[in-house]
This record gives C-alpha cells, sequence and structure tokens, in this order.
C-alpha cells in the first residue's frame, strides 16, 4: 500500500472509532447548515410587527391603520392611544417601529396644511428597521397621493391630470439581480459556504494536531510508512481527504437541493459554482496544516482558526460593502481567500458573469492551495519529525 492509502485508512478508523471527531466533520455541519436555510427559509419577511399610536380618532387615521396593517410586509400588533405605552413596545422589542398620528390629523388635511406621520423605529434591528420603515413611506405616500388626487379632482381636474401633475418627474428604479429580495437565495447562499468554510478549516487542524497534541506523531509517520518529502505529501492529502469529502458533498446537496425544491435559478454554471466551493474547502483545508506546522500547537491554531474564518463573512461585502470599509480593512479582505470565492459565486450565480471573467480566481484559487500544500508538507513534516513538539497542546 501506499503512503496515502495508508494514511486514509489510518484517519478513517480513528474517526471510527471517535464519534466526536467524525461529528465535526458529519452531522454537526449538516445541523449549522439546516438551521441557517430554517432561518431563511421564509424567503420574505412579511408581518413585522409594529403599533399605531393614533392620537387623531378620525376615519383617515383609521383608514391609514386599516392601510399599514394591510401591506404584506408589516402587521399592527396594537393600536395605543398613549406615548408611554408605545415607547414601552419598542423598549420590549415587541413591536419594531411605532407610527405616530397626530392629532388634529384629519382636520389639517382637509385644510390642505401639511401634518407629517411620525414613525418611531428601533434602529438596533437595521434590516428589520430598514424593510419596515420601507413599507411605511410607501404607505403613507400612497395615501397621501390618494388625498391630493381627491383633492385635485373635486377643484376640477382630472383623474389622470392630477396623477400627473402629483409626480411630474419619477424615478425609474430598475432591480437587476435578486429582484424578489428573497433572503433565502441571497443570504443562505453565501451563509452556507461561510460556515463550511470554518469546518473545513477547523477540521484541518484538528486532524493534523492532535497527533502532535497525543505525541503520536511518530507512530503516525512509521505507521503510514512516510519517509520522503513526496509520501508526506501524500500522506497529508489523505489526512484531509474525509473532511473535505464530507463538507463538499454536504455543501454540494445544499445547492442541489435549492435548486429542485425551492425553486432557485442560478444565472451560471451549477457545476462550475460547486467546483469552486471544492476549491475554497481544499485552500482553507491546506491552510488549516500549514499552521499547525508552523504553530505547532493545536491550541494556537484552533485560536488562528477563529481569528482568519470567523469575520470573514464580515469582510466578505455581502453584508457591508468592502469599498465602504477603511483601507486596512480593505487588505484584509482582499487577502482573505473566502472574499475572493464569495465574490466569485456571486458574479456567477446572480450576476450571469461569463465563464471566462471568473476563470483567473478559479486558477489563484487552485495555485495557492498547490503552493500552501507544499510549504504545509514541509513544515508539517519538520514538525512530526522533532520529538520536543509532541505532547504540546
Amino acid at each position: 500500500m501506499t503512503s496515502f492509502t495508508r494514511a486514509l485508512q489510518s484517519e478513517l478508523a480513528h474517526l471510527w472509532k471517535n464519534p466526536w471527531d467524525l461529528a465535526m466533520i458529519s452531522w454537526v455541519p449538516l445541523l449549522a447548515v439546516w438551521l441557517v436555510w430554517a432561518i431563511f427559509s421564509q424567503a420574505i419577511p412579511t408581518h413585522l410587527p409594529i403599533a399605531v399610536l393614533d392620537l387623531d380618532h378620525s376615519s383617515a387615521s383609521r383608514q391609514l391603520t386599516r392601510m399599514l396593517d394591510a401591506t404584506p410586509g408589516l402587521s399592527v400588533i396594537a393600536e395605543v392611544t398613549d406615548p408611554a405605552a408605545a415607547q414601552t413596545l419598542l423598549r420590549r422589542a415587541k413591536v419594531i417601529a411605532v407610527v405616530e398620528i397626530p392629532d388634529d390629523w384629519m382636520k389639517s388635511i382637509k385644510q390642505g396644511q401639511s401634518r407629517p406621520v411620525h414613525a418611531l423605529y428601533n434602529a438596533q434591528f437595521a434590516n428589520a428597521s430598514g424593510l419596515v420603515t420601507r413599507d411605511i413611506r410607501t404607505v403613507v405616500a400612497t395615501f397621501s397621493a390618494g388625498v391630493e388626487i381627491t383633492a385635485r379632482n373635486k377643484r376640477g381636474e382630472s383623474i389622470l391630470a392630477a396623477q400627473v401633475n402629483m409626480e411630474p418627474l419619477r424615478a425609474g428604479l430598475i432591480s437587476l439581480y435578486n429582484t424578489a429580495l428573497n433572503y433565502e437565495q441571497f443570504l443562505t447562499v453565501n451563509l452556507v459556504p461561510a460556515l463550511l468554510h470554518i469546518f473545513a478549516m477547523t477540521a484541518a487542524v484538528w486532524t493534523v494536531g492532535r497527533e502532535l497534541r497525543d505525541g503520536t506523531a511518530g507512530h503516525w509517520m512509521v505507521a503510514t510508512q512516510v519517509n520522503s518529502f513526496r509520501q508526506m505529501c501524500a500522506a497529508l492529502c489523505a489526512k484531509l481527504l474525509p473532511g473535505i469529502v464530507v463538507l463538499g458533498l454536504i455543501g454540494s446537496g445544499f445547492f442541489i437541493f435549492l435548486l429542485l425544491f425551492r425553486g432557485w435559478q442560478p444565472t451560471g454554471s451549477l457545476a462550475i459554482g460547486i467546483a469552486a466551493l471544492w476549491l475554497m474547502l481544499i485552500l482553507y483545508s491546506v491552510l488549516g496544516a500549514l499552521l499547525v506546522g508552523l504553530l505547532r500547537s493545536l491550541r494556537i491554531g484552533l485560536s488562528a482558526v477563529g481569528f482568519i474564518t470567523a469575520p470573514a463573512f464580515a469582510f466578505a461585502g455581502v453584508a457591508f460593502p468592502v469599498m465602504g470599509m477603511p483601507a486596512l480593512a480593505q487588505l484584509w479582505a482582499n487577502i482573505l481567500p473566502f472574499s475572493h470565492y464569495i465574490h466569485l459565486q456571486t458574479r456567477l450565480w446572480q450576476q450571469a458573469a461569463p465563464v471566462l471573467t471568473i476563470l483567473p480566481t478559479l486558477f489563484f484559487m487552485l495555485l495557492a492551495s498547490s503552493i500552501i500544500l507544499v510549504v504545509a508538507t514541509f513544515v508539517t513534516r519538520k514538525a512530526f519529525l522533532q520529538a520536543d513538539c509532541w505532547g504540546k497542546r
């Protein structure tokens, strides 16, 4: 048998005897992926809770309240008359926003005076408050337009002329990608690879680092008959292979699930996107092996994994644009391989980018994986041959 085969058999035997090590690359990431999907499976947020503070108690205020409640994105769960009660609902996070209709509001409207409707919202929930305030603006603008058109019609203008005069200039906003604001197809497609790359690097550090921690590095090299650099490279690949394969299958299965059962229609090649995912998992796995070889400590290696992978999604430009970050943050974002992968995935699956435009990124990931594997083999072999590195936590 080759060193690759012996190392693979040794790793599979260890996983079989240690169910928690197996769990780290099997049902735990699978559960994490399911939880992420379950959170965003609603796809489009609806019925976000708001309250109405009606100080006018008029037919117009009741009509506005009904329009707010009829909006799919909003749900009026409370109608209060006391500002203190509205403030309590906001502070207890029972509602995202409170719409305040001032007193004598209907009277001001009939007199042709401007009387604003205030929306008090909890900005701590940035995404939810953004959705709520957008819908409130739309409803109030619709109500206001209806009042103005009715008034103009009573003054002799036709309905069509009143509509034109109400808005002589109009901005034409055209959404090119994710037109339905589908969070399932936007966030989960990005969050799942973010989770999997954390598991991949953690599993690689644990797989290699436990040999140093347990002092079994020398025994492993004898058992796998590693005598040369080439054999060490093959054995290291075999050691990392189970984690890469299982996590790659979980990620691929999730994307296929979205395609077949959730109506997801990627604009680019699904096969190339899945291949990029596997390359990303390989890259982070060999990077994890390199960390252990350099640090020669499982504990410090796991800490480094957290430092590199945990904030990677925040620097990827999905939630916060990279162009709006400070220069140092942009530099760190460009260093992280995950940023390049997620940019590739977005262009391929959501922006219909031609395959030729993403080939350089695929080549970079493949080249980086090869270089890191060579360096990781060198430093890991050196650490495994030095007995004074064994037994360190």
